[in-house]
């Protein structure tokens, strides 16, 4: 890890939506992903598991749909603790919504789902760290191979929610360019790259196998806007890893602001990313 590297222990906060139908965006995040909402009002909702925060949905009725050819959300990746729950997902889903494609990462197993708006969901859950492939360089093999969904199925615990231990695992984004990614989120951020495939690259805190993906595959050629994804968090482990990040920010061409105790910055796709202590 180098001396400008995020420490172990980061991890993805919340990250939060702008929605045109508040009401139908919820319901699917609660019925088919299984969040529970904490809180809901006529323009905002927060859903969670055991009251820790993971998803905010906002709307004015003012927000504009996202145009085809802006930068945004690929995906939210929400990680279940166990095969167990990665089954009981797959049949909500299956009962409720429509499956549109599913993966044995090598790294983890993972179903893939759009929500309402058309916002992409992963739901996933980790193979043992030890398990995964590593290179040479000990950088994480990641692979696309079939998921036996019948094996999933069986697994599950026929929860009607996600349990406790349910995380934002990681944030993947459709971005105009991997170099300005790569530029912003390696080089002054601090996470680390560990796999690239073609038009695309994944990066992370920690040897975990990614907490961002990033790519072009297509062809973004305008900066976020409109509905999607309004921001993400990044939780450092400490106050002294947050503010040598401050410090990193104030140094480069992107200003941090400081919004509800979090270091706000706007990246090169227009994205905004919130970087605050773990409490």
């Amino acid at each position: 890890m180098g001396k400008d590297s995020l420490p172990p222990g980061t991890r993805i906060g919340r990250t939060a939506l702008r929605v045109d139908d508040l009401g139908e965006t919820t319901a699917f995040y609660r019925d088919v992903v299984g969040l529970e909402t904490l809180s809901e009002s006529s323009s905002r909702a927060v859903l969670g598991v055991s009251d820790t925060p993971l998803l905010v949905l906002e709307t004015d009725g003012e927000v504009s749909s996202r145009p085809r050819e802006s930068a945004g959300l690929y995906h939210n990746a929400f990680r279940v603790p166990s095969r167990a729950a990665l089954g009981d997902a797959l049949n909500r889903i299956r009962d409720r919504w429509e499956l549109e494609g599913a993966s044995d990462h090598r790294v983890s197993e993972a179903l893939y789902l759009s929500d309402p708006e058309g916002n992409g969901v992963e739901i996933y859950r980790d193979f043992p760290r030890a398990e995964w492939p590593r290179g040479d360089d000990g950088r994480v093999q990641m692979g696309t191979d079939p998921l036996d969904l019948d094996a999933v199925a069986s697994a599950a615990a026929g929860e009607s929610g996600v349990p406790a231990g349910t995380d934002v695992g990681h944030v993947h984004l459709e971005v105009r360019s991997l170099e300005a990614f790569s530029s912003f989120f390696v080089d002054t951020v601090g996470f680390e790259q560990q796999t690239t495939v073609r038009g695309a690259t994944f990066v992370s805190a920690g040897g975990y196998h990614h907490h961002l993906g990033a790519n072009t595959w297509q062809r973004r050629s305008a900066p976020a806007t409109g509905t999607g994804l309004a921001w993400f968090e990044v939780v450092l482990p400490d106050g002294d890893a947050l503010e040598a990040l401050r410090e990193r920010l104030a140094a480069s061409e992107y200003e941090p602001t400081a919004i509800d105790g979090a270091l706000a910055v706007t990246g090169p796709d227009g994205i905004e990313v919130r970087f605050r202590a773990e409490e």
